[in-house]
């Protein structure tokens, strides 16, 4: 009889631990390695001082029903709270209502701004943009030059990092359907009849008491109770291979470097850097497309502040381009738990290419520049700060540049040739702007290929066939396996960040 040595799983996130765990539930032997000292990836939660940041904010609503077991497998009814899901845009010193509401915008906009707009729209309408190959002639020419300026044209930028006229429009058709807050605008400003084709959002969500990093903690303890490993530490540095299996990993951590034999590895760490590990190497052509591929990078700076500066929003989409803030999370919405009686701590949001100029400033400069920034919006008064965080997480979206495609196509054509036992799951792992619910499907369909041969296709999950934060459900548009809308930049204009380096993950903490 063939010794067995079952499945490593590289990575600790959502994905990951779910791989595991599933697993374990067919009887499979497994060992996860995780590079970082927590688990949770970007689902992780930080703590610090007795503070607890979501980074990026995660609601647990989904409509497929697996993970919602999963999630109450995991923790128990109790462990969750159940929290109003409301979140505004600030533009020019007004808070927004988001879906908008007529009075709300008008209030806002004034009567003077809001004829402008209309003029702005008719204007548009009688002699559109010649050019809307791209987002922002696609946008304007449908809603006018100031509609589309207040509510798409700064924040797209900063979470992009480049100039909405090099976006395609081709996203902006996508995002811009039944739900969407142009046509909220619109509406709002031109109430219709028949409004029954604009789908609410979701009213309400479930979401651990101390945060999204509960589950996945919860969820490493269970795995260890079912006999799994889980290292956190440990870096895979190799996927070695013989013919066409991989047949080891070599790792590396607090007990040294070890080469331990696979039956197969489930990878979310970065297809990139999976490619990059394969020994004897990939060929030139792919390691080429792997080293081709981009990534958005995130960083949160966290700000205590008496409990006065609280506002019930999860979060504040920050439309001013007078700031480079792209979003303000206030973690005492998401739950009490987080924060401290008395307090609350707000998470300035900050979309970044790893290594640029941002990236690099020291901690105790992004607290003092973003303490200026929320006094300058006139969130907070000066003074009101108290102490500060800084958050880095790299890596943290996936980027649809117009080679990513044939990148990624042409890896997992790689892969399933020569390594059919190497299974990519999750958002890096896929290369694929996917949300927790649907990086965590994946890694269910691949236990069950392992555990039982099953052959599902696992790149065929698609979240636009059931948009997550839509009330009710409207079904796809027929495409397949894309992932969350995002869109494809032009691949020359996006910077690069140098393959395989080791970011620093861990919170510091500025006082």
């Amino acid at each position: 009889m063939d010794e067995r040595h079952g499945t490593v799983v590289i990575g600790a996130g959502p994905a990951g631990l779910t791989a595991a765990y599933e697993l374990l539930r067919h009887g499979e032997t497994v060992r996860v390695f995780e590079a970082d000292d927590v688990v949770g990836g970007i689902s992780r939660t930080v703590e610090r001082d007795g503070w607890r940041f979501d980074i990026g904010g995660h609601r647990f609503f989904t409509k497929v029903g697996r993970v919602e077991e999963f999630w109450h497998e995991i923790l128990p009814d109790e462990e969750f709270l159940l929290r109003p899901r409301m979140s505004r845009i600030f533009y020019r010193g007004a808070l927004y209502d988001y879906p908008l509401n007529a009075g709300n915008a008008l209030r806002n906009l004034g009567v003077r701004e809001a004829a402008r707009c209309m003029g702005s729209y008719a204007r548009a309408r009688l002699r559109p943009p010649k050019d809307q190959s791209h987002f922002e002639g696609w946008v304007s020419a449908r809603f006018g030059w100031r509609l589309y300026s207040i509510f798409f044209k700064t924040y797209t930028e900063k979470v992009w990092g480049m100039p909405a006229d090099q976006l395609q429009a081709d996203w902006a058709a996508q995002r811009i359907k039944n739900l969407s807050l142009a046509r909220a605008v619109l509406n709002a400003l031109l109430p219709r009849r028949n409004r029954k084709d604009v789908t609410s959002l979701i009213e309400e969500f479930q979401y651990p008491k101390f945060g999204p990093g509960m589950m996945w903690e919860r969820c490493t303890e269970e795995i260890r109770k079912r006999g799994g490993e889980v290292s956190t530490g440990t870096w895979v540095k190799a996927v070695h291979r013989e013919g066409r299996r991989a047949v080891a990993v070599t790792v590396d951590g607090p007990g040294g470097e070890r080469r331990l034999p696979a039956d197969h590895v489930i990878s979310s760490m970065p297809i990139s850097e999976l490619v990059a590990a394969v020994r004897p190497a990939a060929p030139p052509e792919v390691l080429e497309c792997a080293a081709d591929l981009r990534y958005r990078d995130f960083l949160t700076v966290a700000l205590v502040v008496p409990e006065e500066f609280s506002f019930p929003d999860n979060w504040i989409y920050v439309h001013d381009p007078a700031v480079n803030v792209g979003r303000i999370q206030n973690f005492g919405s998401w739950s009490p738990y987080l924060v401290k009686d008395g307090r609350t701590c707000l998470g300035l949001e900050y979309f970044v290419f790893e290594d640029d100029e941002t990236w690099r400033t020291s901690d105790a400069d992004l607290v003092a520049r973003a303490t200026a920034e929320l006094e300058q919006l006139g969130l907070v008064r000066p003074g009101a700060v108290e102490s500060g965080y800084v958050v880095r997480m790299p890596k943290a979206y996936p980027v649809y540049d117009d080679r990513y495609q044939h990148n990624v196509d042409t890896i997992r054509a790689w892969l399933a040739r020569e390594l059919p036992n190497v299974h990519p799951v999750g958002r890096n792992g896929m290369h694929r702007y996917n949300n927790q619910d649907h990086s965590m499907l994946t890694a269910m369909l691949t236990a069950e290929n392992i555990a039982h041969g099953a052959g599902h296709d696992v790149w065929t999950v698609n979240v636009e066939q059931d948009y997550h934060e839509q009330s009710n459900d409207k079904g796809g548009d027929g495409r397949r396996g894309t992932g969350r809308d995002a869109p494809t930049v032009p691949a020359r204009t996006v910077g690069t960040t140098t393959a395989g380096r080791a970011a620093e993950r861990r919170p510091t903490g500025v006082n």
